[in-house]
């Protein structure tokens, strides 16, 4: 199966939209750029040109019609800026009559000449020559004091230079902007890659741990928050995996523990048929076996199906008032019997008063039943079995104490999760403290497991007690 994800990746996301939106914002500002750095360039030229003129249109506005020509040659030859820009002098008919550059030609056409002889203030003009070359132009009319129109002096600037200058500007402006998008394209997709990437790790490594592989890992290349995903799905695949292994423990405990009794009733069963009418005694025998071991079946389905009702949040409980002392009299009760058959002291001295509880008495004698079994389990022969009450800011301590093999300290925060077994060569289902915790938790209480390795453990259940008790604490 290819585990490789299909999909648009974030890369391709952030190139169409990001990268995009870098694109048409630099464009934008290299279009702006371009555009001010003409109008900028264009500006200084008609400044320095318009300057310069004013040394040739200044002393023209004293002149006569008479004297114009004389004068305007002698200030078009002394003229400093003729390499720079060209003047001409027309009379008040618009023909040229001297020109900076010593040739006195007419133009066919001067659009700002016309503009400012009809009246326009503005003889300002920028467009081809007749020779196709770019150029700037300008007329201003010379009039004396009585309105009179002596003639006019026009200037003409060539742009061929400064719109080469002003190419060659824009085009270091485009070559930034490209080095810009290319330095930005290069980090952003680094950045995205190194992202990407171990997204697309987790991925194929999430899908094989739903597929069941839980031996899978994550290699952990960042120090960041992408190296502490991968952690946690490390982490999570090792939780799983020991979940996995638990729950194939616990298959196999119920297994072996449903085995148990269903062949000793076929077993005796069988027996017993073959008895009938001769050996009366080993029938009797016979139907005892099967009806303990059907207890014990009924008892180990009901922890089952106890334990299937709390995964789904329906763990029936009823609540009533009960004497807690009186149920657990009766749990103790239960395993006197097996206590002495196997060699162990159990005490249990119950106080001479009632104490009142609210909640399922059954369900809190199954928890009990289910901690002094325990005890009974893992404790070992010549061994003591200590069952003891205490009453304390209103809640009630029970406390059962055994001296058996313990618990690992490894292993102690794990006894009351589901499935987990400390000690896999005892019988068990695993899952029977899981239910009690659930059970003591539904009741607004605590079981509290305190155990030491090789010396023994206590289970101490703390339930609350009804306000009815509290006028015989003194006595307690």
């Amino acid at each position: 199966m290819n585990l490789e994800l299909k999909f648009k990746s974030i890369a391709w996301k952030w190139v169409v939209n990001f990268l995009l939106v870098i694109f048409i914002v630099i464009f934008a500002l290299e279009i702006i750029f371009c555009a001010f750095i003409r109008s900028y360039y264009v500006s200084e030229v008609q400044g320095l040109a318009r300057e310069y003129a004013q040394t040739v249109i200044t002393p023209l506005r004293e002149c006569t019609p008479e004297n114009l020509e004389s004068t305007a040659r002698g200030y078009c030859e002394s003229f400093e800026h003729k390499d720079k820009m060209e003047i001409q002098v027309l009379d008040k008919s618009g023909s040229v009559l001297i020109s900076t550059t010593g040739f006195d030609y007419t133009p066919s056409s001067m659009p700002d000449y016309i503009r400012v002889t009809q009246g326009q203030a503005n003889g300002f003009w920028t467009g081809k020559s007749s020779s196709g070359e770019k150029v700037m132009c300008e007329t201003t009319v010379l009039s004396r004091e009585n309105g009179e129109q002596i003639g006019a002096v026009r200037w003409s600037v060539s742009l061929a230079n400064v719109n080469r200058h002003i190419l060659w500007v824009c085009l270091v402006a485009i070559f930034v902007g490209v080095a810009i998008l290319a330095i930005i394209s290069t980090s952003g997709m680094y950045f995205v890659t190194s992202i990407v990437r171990p997204i697309r790790d987790v991925s194929n490594v999430a899908r094989k741990i739903a597929m069941g592989d839980f031996n899978t890992r994550i290699e952990i290349k960042e120090n960041n928050e992408i190296g502490e995903l991968c952690d946690s799905i490390n982490y999570m695949a090792g939780e799983l995996q020991q979940v996995e292994n638990m729950k194939n423990d616990f298959i196999s405990s119920v297994s072996h523990e449903l085995r148990t009794p269903l062949t000793a009733i076929r077993g005796w069963a069988e027996t017993a048929k073959m008895s009938i009418g001769f050996d009366e005694e080993t029938v009797g025998k016979g139907l005892d076996v099967v009806l303990k071991e059907s207890e014990r079946l009924g008892s180990l389905v009901e922890e089952l199906l106890d334990f299937s009702r709390m995964q789904s949040g329906h763990l029936p409980i009823t609540f009533e008032e009960f004497d807690l002392l009186a149920i657990l009299g009766e749990a103790a009760d239960m395993y006197r019997e097996l206590a002495k058959k196997q060699n162990i002291e159990l005490v249990f001295v119950p106080i001479n008063h009632s104490v009142w509880c609210m909640g399922d008495a059954n369900r809190i004698k199954q928890v009990f039943i289910n901690v002094i079994d325990n005890a009974l389990k893992y404790n070992q022969s010549g061994g003591q079995i200590l069952i003891e009450q205490k009453i304390q800011d209103d809640c009630i301590q029970v406390s059962v104490s055994d001296t058996g093999v313990g618990i690992a300290a490894a292993d102690l925060d794990k006894v009351k999760e589901k499935f987990y077994k400390a000690n896999k060569q005892v019988r068990g289902s695993g899952i029977g403290l899981a239910v009690a915790d659930e059970i003591i938790k539904q009741h607004n209480g605590l079981l509290l497991v305190d155990s030491t390795e090789g010396i023994g453990t206590t289970v101490t259940v703390v339930l609350p007690v009804l306000d009815k008790l509290k006028g015989e604490n003194n006595e307690l």
